[in-house]
């Protein structure tokens, strides 16, 4: 099973799209809880949350997820980010492996410009991270956010794929 986490701030739109591509991982029983990680948002973040069913955190960014979730797996993702169809085999085959942490494929629909790939650096979490809680645990210690979390990290890449949300 999986604790989601995803740190936001002011992105209610792009959090909606985010947890409806969670919904078959929670019917399936894979996705145990989602947990936003606020940052300070002042739209509607925390209305979008709460609604959805999700633990909303005002206060102690991913640190403070991670320390809450219940799973010993987690997924992080970014706001805006949709996971495609099959995602969740995938998931659940790395999580049975106790392996190494793991992004997913972005999809093609994801695909920038040939010169803005060239030119840009790609986020760190814009694949999403699938990593055990007490890694990201170890890795976050020193106050790191998210995308800090996965920045520098050796994963696997998974086969399923992922829309990366657009920045």
């Amino acid at each position: 099973m999986l604790s989601v986490l995803i740190e936001t701030r002011d992105d209610e739109e792009g959090l909606a799209r985010t947890l409806a591509s969670l919904v078959g991982g929670a019917v399936e029983g894979v996705v145990r809880e989602v947990i936003v990680c606020d940052l300070g948002s002042t739209d509607q973040t925390h209305y979008v949350a709460e609604h959805a069913g999700c633990a909303y955190l005002a206060k102690g960014g991913i640190q403070a997820g991670i320390a809450q979730a219940k799973s010993d797996w987690l997924l992080l993702l970014e706001p805006g980010a949709r996971l495609a169809e099959g995602w969740i085999e995938d998931a659940v085959r790395h999580m049975s492996r106790l392996a190494m942490a793991a992004r997913f494929t972005r999809s093609r629909a994801s695909n920038k410009p040939f010169w803005e790939r060239v030119t840009s650096r790609p986020r760190a979490l814009e694949q999403g991270l699938v990593i055990t809680r007490k890694q990201a645990a170890v890795l976050g210690r020193n106050g790191a956010n998210a995308e800090g979390i996965a920045r520098g990290l050796a994963m696997k890449t998974l086969d399923a794929e992922i829309v990366v949300a657009q920045r």
